[in-house]
């Protein structure tokens, strides 16, 4: 297909010589459009590929698949989990975690073109259209991004948006493995990488309850009520296929978990549940309230970081030290730690604790920067000012 065609959706048995060719050049490019409104999980729309094709008059051979019909992806669902074969995508995580799910399928050897950025000196969450340009020099319409994948048929601007969305993926990781081979940052990238391939949408119902923003100042008994209830919401939504919130609103879960209604009509006295909705949910509510009453109460994680206030000098130092050495190396700073994992680390230096198990501490990251860090906390290490630019060095 040259640059002037109009695109259409591939034939299903296109799928197998894709797989080929690919396994051929030992790399491929992939990219997805999904939906996830009004869905427990987000539904595969659209399988846009790219495999370096000899045959073709510019070299590659692009297809778009349509996972909403019939359709066997065993051909290059096996060649995303071989370890030999590169896969190439942009922002790879959501991707990964649908295709893994989606196709039953590992997705190995990632390289993800984000990522790499961050490590040739742009932001961590460059896009791909800033990148091609940033990289290449090229321009890119997004002018179908947010249209309705699920619909069908697909119209022809979408399919061309999803062509030019992996028409030059692959040119693009070859700029970037170029620049990262010259500057000696491919393996980190590469290291970096590697932490995509467990991306996973599959969610635990025993443990949704975490990631409910106010859970953290209930009792433990009323812990134990709003595991149980986010639990039944978890599975009540997985089996109807809606957000959890349409199912329960998180704030009314809490109020739950607080009050523990014992009777359906209680429940009309919580703020986001309407009477229809007690009627249909409120006996599954309280059965899952009843069962929380009867747990055991669920103590918060003793693990916590447990700061002090004491503790922000050292977090801001160690910060700069990091910032300092990802500029150094033109890493974005994303990459290297975050507030909270800094934020552990000084708590453990503080308690005389064993190092935490954090990406500053590890890997790459540890080279760039961790063994210095943990240096700097143990005393070994003093941060001065030479030049205007901070130095950090041993201490007197």
């Amino acid at each position: 297909m040259t640059a002037d065609t109009i695109p259409t959706l591939a034939a299903p048995g296109e799928v197998a010589e894709v797989a080929r060719l690919a396994r051929a050049a030992g790399r491929l490019g992939i990219d997805t459009e999904f939906m996830s409104e009004g869905r427990y999980r987000a539904l595969l729309c659209l399988v846009q590929v790219v495999a370096p094709d000899p045959s073709a008059p510019d070299g590659l051979r692009i297809a778009l698949f349509d996972p909403l019909a019939p359709l066997d992806p065993g051909p290059l669902a096996e060649v995303l989990a071989d370890p030999e074969i590169e896969i190439v995508l942009h922002a790879a995580r959501q991707d990964v975690a649908i295709l893994r799910r989606a196709w039953s399928t590992e997705i190995r050897n990632v390289f993800d073109t984000q990522v790499a950025a961050g490590f040739a000196g742009f932001g961590a969450q460059t896009g791909y259209g800033n990148l091609l340009g940033g990289l290449l020099g090229l321009r890119v319409g997004k002018t179908a991004s947010y249209t309705r994948w699920d619909a069908r048929p697909l119209t022809e601007e979408q399919l061309s948006y999803a062509r030019e969305d992996v028409l030059h993926l692959l040119e693009l990781s070859d700029e970037l493995h170029t620049r990262l081979t010259a500057s000696g940052r491919l393996e980190w990238a590469r290291e970096e990488c590697r932490r995509l391939e467990d991306a996973t949408d599959e969610r635990d119902p025993e443990t949704a309850f975490e990631r409910l923003g106010r859970a953290g100042a209930l009792d433990g008994r009323s812990r134990a009520v709003a595991q149980q209830v986010a639990a039944w919401r978890e599975r009540t939504a997985q089996d109807e296929d809606k957000p959890v919130g349409t199912i329960l609103p998180d704030p009314a879960l809490v109020e739950i978990a607080k009050r523990k209604p014992s009777q359906p009509s209680e429940l009309e006295q919580i703020r986001g549940l309407h009477g229809g909705h007690v009627r249909r949910r409120g006996p599954a509510i309280i059965a899952a309230v009843d069962r929380g009453r009867d747990a055991e109460p669920l103590a918060r994680d003793p693990r916590g970081p447990g700061s002090e206030p004491g503790d922000a000098p050292l977090i801001s130092l160690i910060e700069a030290v990091i910032r300092a050495r990802a500029l150094d190396a033109e890493l974005a700073y994303e990459l290297v730690a975050s507030r909270s994992e800094l934020e552990q680390i000084v708590v453990a230096a503080r308690r005389g604790d064993e190092e935490p198990s954090v990406r500053a501490l590890n890997g790459w990251r540890r080279e760039l920067v961790g063994a210095e860090i943990a240096a700097l906390l143990a005393g070994e290490r003093a941060v001065t000012i030479a030049d205007g630019a901070l130095v950090v060095e041993a201490s007197r």
